[in-house]
């Protein structure tokens, strides 16, 4: 394997890692704000306030996600099978 090919094949890898992570990092980020934001119009100042609505939203987004996310990971598998069975 030459390095054009290990650098492709990384490129590849890292591309399928942020198609597949982003559902649920958006998410999270949104409803990360969304708390700190009412947070600081109410004035709570609880710090473990943004723990729950954040993990119900993130796991809403995962049930949601999943098969696009099982798709991507199936392509990027079939890409990375034909690879070595190519040599």
């Amino acid at each position: 394997m030459t390095g054009p090919e290990v650098v492709d094949i990384a490129r590849d890898s890292i591309m399928t890692l942020v198609l597949v992570s982003s559902p649920l990092m958006l998410v999270g980020l949104v409803v990360g704000v969304v708390v700190s934001l009412f947070q600081a119009l109410t004035q709570i100042q609880e710090s473990t306030l943004v723990f729950v609505p954040k993990i119900l939203a993130i796991f809403a987004a995962m049930i949601l996600a999943l098969p696009f996310m099982a798709d991507q990971l199936h392509g990027h598998m079939i890409r990375l099978a034909a690879r070595i069975a190519g040599g």
